[in-house]
């Protein structure tokens, strides 16, 4: 490994989300890779065990709603303050709502505090990390910086086991990467998202339980349901000196169920 590699990997990278199915496999494998991880998540106690077992040292725990401005910068200044800005961010925090029946909701039947919660938790709180990780760009110089939104296979395709407020708020973060990537260019730093499918994670189950994968395999060329392990894959590559020439791009984690 290079001196450049290694100056890489000696970074900080915040993970939001760090509680959930993916964002646990994303903070073990750039724990892997050498980051040292910023776990957040809503609760601090879920932040940590996110990073029980994982390895490296220097790795550390916030409790964070990615939708509160004031938390977001807060947080943000709090790292700089320690010593340990940020360099990279992965944006994995999500919502996905269901109607009390379980169902999906129809746009004539969704009320609008789901419409907005949705939106503030998936669009608005990767602005808001965006914004905050390109103002700290602003004021130092990020080496190999990266910042990596979740778009989904949902929004692509106009919906499969998901809500109009959810594929509206992940067509926004597919639009924002884009608008980020030119913003952050000049900085040398990149802006992506990962686009994934049908992934076997919390939110996947909220609809469909493991009996029923053969219902939807059927309809991926590869036959199965996702990894959470499959995405974070996807994102140590965005993540790393092989993608330093990808910006604004979404990268499809979906078992080839959609092709572009």
């Amino acid at each position: 490994m290079n001196v450049e590699e290694l100056r890489f990997m000696n970074g900080v990278c915040l993970v939001t989300g760090a509680a959930g199915g993916i964002g646990r496999a994303v903070v073990k494998r750039l724990a892997s890779d050498g980051f040292r991880v910023l776990a957040a998540d809503l609760k601090l106690e879920a932040a940590e065990a996110s990073l029980a077992d994982v390895a490296g040292e220097g790795h550390r725990a916030i409790a964070l709603d990615v939708s509160n401005e004031a938390q977001v910068i807060a947080g943000f200044a709090e790292a700089e303050n320690l010593g340990a800005p940020i360099d990279a961010v992965v944006a994995a925090a999500g919502i996905l709502l269901f109607a009390p029946d379980g169902n999906r909701p129809l746009i004539t039947d969704m009320e609008l505090k789901d419409w907005d919660l949705t939106q503030r938790v998936n669009s608005t709180g990767t602005f808001l990390l965006l914004r905050e990780y390109l103002r700290g760009a602003n004021r130092r110089d990020i080496a190999n910086g990266r910042f990596i939104g979740f778009a989904s296979v949902a929004a692509q395709l106009g919906g499969y086991r998901s809500s109009s407020a959810y594929i509206a708020s992940k067509s926004a973060v597919m639009g924002l990467v884009k608008a980020g990537a030119r913003e952050a260019a000049h900085r040398g730093v990149t802006v992506n998202a990962v686009a994934p499918g049908l992934i076997d994670a919390p939110m996947l189950r909220q609809s469909l339980s493991p009996e029923d994968d053969c219902a939807v395999t059927g309809n991926i060329p590869l036959q199965r349901i996702g990894t959470s392990e499959d995405v974070a894959g996807a994102v140590s590559f965005l993540m790393g000196p092989d993608a330093a020439y990808i910006t604004g791009a979404v990268i499809d984690v979906n078992g080839g169920y959609r092709m572009q």
